[in-house]
């Protein structure tokens, strides 16, 4: 803990001569270093602001694993996983070891797994301190006695300001995340935004961990008050924190687990929350934590005079974040452990307004809209987006995904059918029309929805059959009115939400025809087809 002059422990990194490593400061510590060096403001209730530049989100085109013998044939190759040489990482990683030779740096060893049997060391060393705190804040902390002796399992090298040239160095820009597998390293460089770090670690688990029999998961997961687990897979957007973090069940994680034969657990120790237009009447758990010393609030415009926060504010990014411990949330499970899960709740925001609001799936039908990972992108989140696009995001987190997908969905259909799990497919995207038309849903109706499936309070109401995409609706839910439950009557245009439903059925026909060899025939039934 603290100062060490020296960098033993480092030389694995080849790290050998710095001015000074700095050894799992905490919060107060990491605060002045970041504040001191002009890299954050605390703002009024005692967060720690802090500005990312030009990237304010993940850059997926920038990420890159390693061809190397030991998992060149197990990774899923092509756009999502994209190959670069052993040679490109290791000059990569003699520029960056030379560029970090007499800095200050800042070292975090730390947890990824709250199950010990499957447990990650991770060690994520960084020239700024505020990225060393996400770190602290997103990774499970160990004990001051457990830290003596640490070893990592894999290392992070975290510089930020160090820029590649894409002509010199086998980048696509100045940007780049290298993974690499045999060497048990990951080099970051060229960005600012902090979820690169957690991502990354993401990915490893989402490598090792199936080979251990574990299924990991892009998903939340909490716990009701008989003890019951609930998982919520779902796309940056579609509500996995806010759905997850509910007052009247306990919170396990908010975004990355592993379900394994001693039940659900969660990968990390933190939340990662998006906070564009969070309000306290809303979010007020995760609004709490924004008024808390130890919180990173991540492009969130504040005033500079009162230092108090405007969350409405997207001047500097759509994708504003905060970042804090798990047990900044009242309610937690302080293991960060669940039992086999009584319930999966698949989330998508659909911005073509034309999916239930709430639907319970078969086993089949988990497994196609599980290998689907359907949401939608609205105008105004990416650059040339004019109008809703579909987007099929695999396992609910293709980007994270190194093994081909049957490898997870065979995975998932093995632990439903132990578990004999419901599984219910949930949509927080629009109602009454597609975006610009129609209106986002309730989050009052939603919630209310997911605690009558959790509750069981669903489960002796009718189920009516959908007629685009065969999905099982329930004929009525506590404090939802009936026509909202049936999307087609909350359009105004009857001929309009047809067109709109038969181009989604489209779509999702084309997208699944890259699984069809990999499923059994029951799944393809299962399916929506554009007629």
């Amino acid at each position: 803990m603290g100062t060490q002059g020296n960098t033993t422990g480092l030389e694995s990194a080849g790290i050998i001569n710095s001015v000074d490593v700095k050894w799992n400061l905490g919060a107060e510590a990491l605060y002045e270093e970041t504040i001191s060096k002009g890299l954050g403001v605390m703002t009024k209730g005692g967060a720690l602001a802090v500005e990312t530049g030009k990237f304010t989100g993940r850059s997926p085109n920038d990420k890159f694993i390693v061809e190397e013998a030991s998992s060149k044939d197990n990774i899923w190759w092509g756009q999502v996983n994209k190959g670069t040489t052993e040679a490109v990482f290791d000059a990569m990683h003699k520029q960056m070891t030379a560029y970090l030779q007499n800095r200050e740096l800042y070292v975090q060893d730390l947890y990824a797994g709250a199950d010990v049997d499957y447990r990650l060391n991770v060690r994520v060393i960084s020239e700024s301190p505020w990225h060393s705190l996400f770190a602290r804040n997103m990774f499970i902390r160990p004990d001051r006695n457990d830290l003596e002796g640490f070893a990592p399992d894999f290392t992070i090298l975290h510089s930020p300001y160090i820029n590649a040239v894409p002509e010199r160095d086998g980048t696509n820009s100045e940007c780049f995340i290298l993974v690499n597998f045999e060497k048990k390293m990951i080099l970051i460089g060229g960005t600012r935004y902090a979820g690169e770090i957690k991502k990354s670690i993401f990915s490893i688990l989402n490598y090792l961990l199936p080979e251990q029999g574990v299924m990991p998961m892009h998903c939340s997961a909490n716990i009701g008050p008989d003890g019951d687990t609930a998982i919520f897979f779902g796309l940056s957007g579609t509500g996995k924190t806010t759905l997850s973090a509910d007052g009247s069940r306990t919170l396990i994680g908010d975004d990355e687990h592993g379900w394994s034969d001693n039940g659900v657990f969660n990968f990390e120790g933190g939340c990662y929350a998006k906070v564009i237009n969070l309000s306290p009447e809303m979010e007020p758990e995760i609004y709490a934590t924004t008024e808390r010393m130890g919180t990173i609030l991540e492009n969130v415009v504040f005033d500079p005079i009162t230092r108090e926060v405007d969350f409405d504010d997207n001047s500097l990014a759509e994708n504003t974040r905060a970042s804090y411990p798990i047990d900044f949330i009242p309610n937690i499970k302080e293991n960060g452990q669940g039992g086999e899960p009584k319930n999966i709740v698949m989330l998508t925001a659909d911005a073509f307004g034309v999916l239930p609001p709430i639907s319970e799936l078969t086993a089949d039908q988990a497994m196609y809209h599980f290998l689907s990972g359907y949401t939608a992108r609205v105008a105004g989140t990416e650059r040339g987006v004019t109008e809703p696009t579909a987007a099929f995001s695999t396992c609910f987190g293709a980007p994270f995904m190194p093994r081909h997908p049957s490898v997870y969905a065979k995975l998932l259909g093995e632990r439903m059918a132990k578990s004999g799990a419901k599984c219910w497919l949930v949509n927080t995207g629009w109602s009454g029309g597609a975006y610009g038309t129609g209106k986002r849903m309730s989050i009052h109706h939603t919630r209310a929805m997911v605690r009558a499936a959790l509750d069981g309070r669903l489960d002796n109401v009718g189920r009516l059959t959908d007629e685009n995409f065969g999905l099982h609706i329930p004929a009525s839910c506590p404090d939802v009115p009936d026509e909202v439950l049936q999307p087609k009557n909350t359009w105004e245009d009857k001929a309009a939400y047809d067109a709109t439903a038969s181009k989604l059925r489209g779509l999702f026909e084309e997208n699944f025809k890259q699984f069809e060899e990999h499923v059994d025939e029951s799944v393809k039934k299962a399916g929506i087809f554009a007629a």
